[in-house]
């Protein structure tokens, strides 16, 4: 059997020396963002998703391996361990291959073979498998009269039931069938009977009469399958596409021996059509629908995990005062003035839309706050009355409509009524804390947005239909690597962004929020080691991540971890200069010789080369500063939408199987994976972001279902 790391560098495709680096720091409590940044000279250089890899690939290795050595210690307990069963477990290299030699050994329930086994009718079966009698009813008279064996069909038929038995737990068979329903199985629903109007009102009706081979099956198409025959809407049930009774032609041909009597193999063969229907079928099926579901479940967090990237990694608009508006009908549209920090400076409700329709009280109101507070950009929910506040707002000649801005309100009711937002205003009720944080993503989309559950922020695809626990340590992975990537303020931070720091967590976030709150700003680095139960292990992997502008060493705010502060010293020195002058330096930096300084064996060329590239641009956001101007919608409502139209839009979510796009209505629309671009596209993030502007044409539009269909296509 392979060493561990040796196994995960063979499934992963990595060097060997790297990845051994790589588990040993992860076994020494290490993070992923840790290790691929600071860490690259002894991982050689591994990136983050390299490193995440080695750290999911370790586990399941592990696992494995966990598995065999209870399955040898099994078998060897039954006594029936041999070399040739120790060789296949430690050749093992999947679950499914260990299960299989496991399966003749694994403890059974009561089966119409133990009761076979219990009227002393195994040596008839093994009789049988030999294939020597040219008469096996002749061999079955020995043992009539046993309890329970009538006749001599009695005796072969508990016989034949061992044989099926044994072929159910053949390695041999299992992998035939196996294959056999990669190669020819469809999975085929129908309409549960009397659920036919109620499956037509789901936008899972395609589903009532729909077939897939599986070999075709696409994960969106199984996740939605599975959700329609879980709501008791469909039947589904698998189809062979082959000649009937050609599956049991491959396992008698694999199974009956070669030089089996007539007689012998005729019993074989109707033990395995019975193995087959009854045990192996049903076993591969649900073999097969788990690897199904765990593919299907595999894209789908996959692409979520990948909007909510784009989502967190969106620019942020800092430096701008803000106006943040929460639009409603009845209830009015909550207004909140915030400074440039995201704090809140004054609230109000205004009425500019039906019913009350107070334009003038609206406008009166804007001004004041505008004017009061020197509020510089107008944040817009994109809920119910977005557009006909934005049409206000943009009329109302208090801000530039240029400085709009839709903002999405996905999860910010989440928000609100959470005991963050409580803690943060609990004077506040849930509406005004609901437009703080629309005004918040505006100001830092990250800051804000990791307040709130990734699963409430509305980009995902079929979300609660996925393993749960996957998926939250993807979107939890997610929201960390980029709360790292970014780096945060450790002087103006929330716990719940420091809990996503390297080296953190929650208990650690609080500590230092305390602690700041009680003495102060923080004036280095170096102070976060006064912070009560925060030691050097934890300092080690979260200091480089953290910020403090302003502070007494100016490499405070860069990414240069601290234990790395020597180096530039002595890069300074190299150049006789003080370390403080390198910093955004470029002429210095374009005549310090990498190689040379490499050479004195201070640091490893990687280590240098991200230090040069951190000084060239000190305290840099990752995060490029790039909103544009506003979406202006073309049309007002789905009514005023026709085919062959051409619209702009903005993509607002991405999936298996297309884009949904906001076209400044009720209605989002979709994007086909078809309709993307001429050419062929394994996945619609080739094409699109989140948040892409794009023109679509409007190719169809179904009224009754209030869906609009779009394509990039000849726009």
């Amino acid at each position: 059997m392979k060493d561990i790391c040796e196994a995960v560098a063979a499934r992963l495709g990595l060097p060997l020396a790297g990845v051994k680096a790589t588990v040993e720091l992860l076994d020494g409590g290490a993070t992923v963002p840790f290790i691929s940044r600071y860490r690259k000279e002894m991982t050689g250089s591994l990136d983050e998703v390299a490193v995440r890899d080695i750290e999911s690939t370790l586990a399941s290795v592990r696992q494995l391996y966990e598995r065999i050595a209870f399955v040898r210690d099994a078998i060897a307990e039954a006594g029936a361990m041999n070399p040739e069963l120790l060789r296949r477990l430690e050749a093992a290299t999947t679950m499914t291959q260990v299960e299989d030699i496991y399966a003749p050994y694994k403890p059974k329930r009561r089966t119409r073979a133990t009761v076979a086994r219990e009227k002393g009718l195994e040596p008839l079966a093994r009789i049988i498998m030999a294939g020597k009698t040219g008469d096996c009813a002749g061999s079955a008279r020995r043992f009539v009269g046993k309890e329970g064996v009538g006749t001599v069909d009695d005796a072969i038929a508990g016989a034949s039931d061992i044989i099926a038995e044994w072929a159910s737990e053949s390695s041999t068979l299992r992998n035939v069938t196996r294959r056999y329903y990669r190669r020819s199985a469809s999975l085929v629903c129908k309409v549960a009977k009397g659920k036919e109007a109620e499956l037509a009102a789901t936008p899972l009706a395609l589903y009532g009469d729909f077939s897939q081979s599986v070999r075709r099956m696409s994960s969106h198409q199984y996740l939605a399958l599975r959700r329609a025959e879980r709501e008791g809407l469909v039947k589904v049930r698998y189809v062979l596409e082959s000649p009937a009774g050609q599956l049991e032609e491959e396992l008698c041909r694999s199974f009956v021996p070669r030089n089996a009597s007539y007689s012998c193999a005729e019993v074989i063969r109707g033990a395995v059509a019975d193995a087959s229907s009854r045990l192996l079928c049903p076993s591969v099926e649900t073999e097969i629908s788990a690897e199904l579901k765990e593919e299907a479940d595999r894209v789908a967090i996959d692409i979520f995990a990948g909007n909510l990237r784009q989502l967190l990694l969106a620019p942020p608009l800092k430096g701008k005062r803000v106006l943040a508006l929460d639009p409603g009908y009845r209830t009015g549209c909550k207004v909140v003035a915030l400074d440039a920090q995201g704090n809140l400076l004054d609230d109000a409700v205004i009425y500019p839309v039906p019913p009350r329709s107070d334009v003038d009280g609206a406008t009166r109101t804007l001004r004041r706050l505008v004017t009061a507070h020197s509020l510089e950009v107008v944040a817009l929910g994109n809920g119910t009355a977005s557009r006909e506040t934005e049409r206000f707002v943009k009329a109302s000649g208090v801000v530039d409509p240029s400085r709009v801005f839709v903002v999405s309100e996905d999860g910010a009711s989440v928000y609100s009524a959470s005991d963050i937002a409580r803690q943060e205003f609990p004077d506040k009720d849930v509406t005004v804390r609901g437009a703080v944080s629309i005004g918040r993503r505006l100001i830092d989309p990250l800051a804000e947005l990791v307040k709130i559950d990734p699963k409430s922020i509305g980009v995902g695809q079929y979300q609660h239909d996925v393993d749960q626990k996957r998926l939250k340590e993807s979107l939890d992975y997610t929201v960390m690597s980029c709360v790292n990537a970014v780096g945060v303020d450790v002087n103006t931070a929330s716990a719940q962004l420091l809990s996503y720091i390297s080296g953190i967590g929650p208990s650690l976030a609080s500590n230092i929020v305390a602690y700041r709150a009680a003495n102060g700003d923080f004036a280095s680095r170096a102070a976060l080691r006064k912070v009560p139960r925060l030691g050097d292990k934890a300092f080690e992997l979260a200091a480089g991540f953290l910020r403090v502008p302003g502070g007494r060493q100016p490499l405070d705010n860069t990414g240069i971890h601290p234990e790395s502060y020597s180096v530039v010293d002595a890069m300074a020195r190299s150049l006789g200069v003080k370390a403080g002058e390198l910093a955004g330096n470029a002429a210095l930096l374009d005549s310090f010789d990498i190689d040379s300084f490499v050479a004195t064996g201070v640091a490893g060329r990687q280590t240098v080369t991200d230090i040069v590239a951190e000084l060239r641009k000190p305290g840099r956001d990752p995060r490029t500063d790039d909103n544009s101007s506003a979406f202006v919608p073309a049309v007002d409502s789905f009514d005023d939408l026709r085919p062959g139209m051409k619209i702009p839009g903005v993509v607002n979510n991405i999936t298996a199987f297309g884009a949904f796009v906001d076209l400044g209505i009720k209605e989002n629309g979709m994007l086909h994976i078809s309709q993307l671009c001429d050419r062929r596209v394994s996945s619609v993030s080739e094409v699109l972001r989140l948040g892409q502007r794009v023109e679509v044409r409007v190719i169809d539009i179904d009224s009754d279902r209030r869906r609009i269909s779009l394509s990039l296509k000849d726009v």
